[in-house]
């Protein structure tokens, strides 16, 4: 049988299962990452296979591998054809959960082999497979260990410039997949001119603070600061409206400002950037962020801001605002920082009006006073992923799981799920099923890198992702192309200090620079 049709799906493995009890015949399973597959490996499902009759092996998925910012080093469909292609190994299946204890639950093999470094391991991870494989009748039998290797050693011995080599090949990989040729992305970025969109959301002020460190204070063991200067950047939904201006898109923000020379500032340095503002003009004062940096390390973040929610004139004032000019826009982008100017009766009210008004609508949060929940039927979320956990108040359960039952409860269409310097995970494809189908089925998962380089500052990298992944749908693009250059915005941001907008011309730059992915990489021997 061929490595790729020894790759199977949850509900084949477990139709296998059934079989071979059937035929009285004993079923041995193996778990790992199988990063780069070397001798040790092969030693151990080798032992693994004289074990029973069929042997089936399943590897963690590229999201729920915890060994570091560059692992895995080989993506997941690799290393399930390197494992499929030994002799020994009748299946593979690609586990999206963080441990094999949900498959252990349903696969309930007669033995489960584990390396012999584990029998005197407490990993509470490793216990809860162990017990799950017994509490079923099975065995739990650990191999000899008399080759010995490690993927995590042999992968430090590459070296940070060749691992990058791989993380090109996981990017180069993930646009070959989705068809994701500079032409077709700079097309769709061409696009954006002109194109209107709204954005609603609080508006913040991100002060930075740039200090010297002078020493410890006298009267007590503190850092003592001499400031230097300070520079304020536009935040919050504000920063979003600006990356689509900078983009060449028409955008319009509505938001909450004060009635004073501090909003009316603001409001006049957003539409010297082409960003249309309509503001209620209750708020008493701005909510202001301060950060204290020495060099570009932050020392200390200070929030000077309270929520205000509308109360219901507001409400209604900002409802017509939103469906205003909503009338002929390509997107509308939601951005609830927790401040008030998004509540829970604002969204009940405009959401069944605003939908059959507008092609795409797309949200994030940020902030413990905001919730996801509160979006339903949306095309597009961006959280990160303990956001996700945490509104769901889902720690243990695999991405993928996570994920499906956000998808469940507010009938989202697409996910993007940020993981910081991991990268992320798009996900498309929530799907009815069967009776009896797994859960897997209804979802599609795919993971891109980062793509950030030098990281300076990583705040707004966020928000520039969900402004060009929101322009990018709105434009007609796939969810993938909006994943890919929604990454090249974050990765732009991610290089500069504080909020600056992202431009076309710096989009256009990092796409003119990433064309070698259009053709294969070229391994260091």
């Amino acid at each position: 049988m061929s490595p790729q049709r020894k790759i199977c799906t949850l509900d084949q493995l477990l139709a296998l299962r059934r079989d071979f009890t059937e035929a009285g015949k004993t079923v041995v399973h193996c778990h790992g990452c199988f990063d780069i597959v070397h001798p040790g490996h092969v030693q151990y499902l080798q032992f693994a296979k004289g074990q029973g009759d069929l042997l089936i092996v399943s590897l963690t998925a590229d999201p729920q591998v915890n060994k570091g910012v560059n692992r895995p080093l080989i993506p997941q469909d690799l290393r399930a054809q390197s494992v499929a292609a030994l002799e020994c190994v009748d299946f593979v299946y690609v586990n999206p959960d963080p441990t094999a204890v949900e498959l252990l639950e349903a696969l309930r093999p007669d033995v489960y082999v584990k390396g012999r470094e584990y029998e005197t391991n407490h990993d509470p991870r490793f216990l809860a497979e162990r017990d799950t494989v017994v509490r079923h009748g099975g065995r739990m039998i650990f191999s000899s260990g008399e080759v010995v290797y490690s993927s995590t050693a042999l992968i430090g011995a590459v070296g940070a410039g060749n691992a990058q080599l791989f993380n090109e090949e996981k990017v180069r990989r993930f646009r070959q997949a989705h068809g994701l040729s500079s032409a077709e992305l700079a097309n769709t970025v061409h696009r954006f001119r002109g194109m209107r969109m709204v954005v609603v959301g609080d508006y913040i002020l991100d002060r930075y603070h740039l200090c010297d460190a002078t020493g410890i204070a006298a009267e007590s063991p503190m850092m003592s600061l001499r400031l230097l200067r300070s520079d304020d950047f536009d935040g919050g939904a504000a920063i979003i409206a600006s990356h689509l201006a900078g983009l060449g898109c028409e955008p319009t923000l509505i938001t909450a400002m004060t009635d004073d020379e501090a909003g009316r500032s603001v409001e006049a340095r957003l539409t010297s950037r082409g960003v249309e503002v309509a503001a209620t003009r209750e708020r008493r004062s701005l909510a202001t962020k301060h950060r204290y940096l020495v060099d570009q390390t932050k020392m200390i973040k200070v929030d000077d801001a309270a929520a205000s929610p509308l109360d219901s004139a507001q409400t209604e004032r900002v409802c017509e605002q939103v469906l205003a000019a909503a009338d002929g826009a390509a997107g509308v982008i939601f951005a609830d920082f927790g401040y008030g100017l998004i509540t829970a009766g604002l969204l009940d009210k405009l959401m069944p009006l605003l939908r059959p008004r507008v092609p795409v609508i797309t949200a994030d949060v940020s902030g413990m006073q905001s919730s996801l929940l509160r979006f339903r039927g949306v095309d597009l979320l961006c959280p990160t992923e303990r956001e996700v956990r945490q509104t769901l108040n889902d720690f243990a359960s695999g991405l993928n799981a996570v994920v499906y039952n956000l998808f469940q409860v507010t009938s989202a269409r697409n996910a993007l799920i940020t993981m910081g310097k991991q990268g992320l995970v798009a996900f498309d494809q929530c799907m009815p099923t069967k009776a009896g189908e797994s859960w897997e089925r209804r979802l599609r998962s795919a993971y891109l890198p980062s793509l950030a380089g030098n990281v300076i500052d990583s705040l707004g990298c966020g928000d520039a992702l969900l402004s060009v992944a929101s322009a990018t749908l709105s434009a007609g693009g796939s969810l993938h192309a909006a994943a890919y250059l929604g990454s090249i915005a974050a990765g732009i941001e991610a290089q500069q200090l504080g909020n600056v907008p992202v431009t076309t011309e710096r989009v256009m730059a990092e796409l003119n620079a990433s064309m070698a992915q259009d053709r294969p990489a070229r391994m260091a021997s």
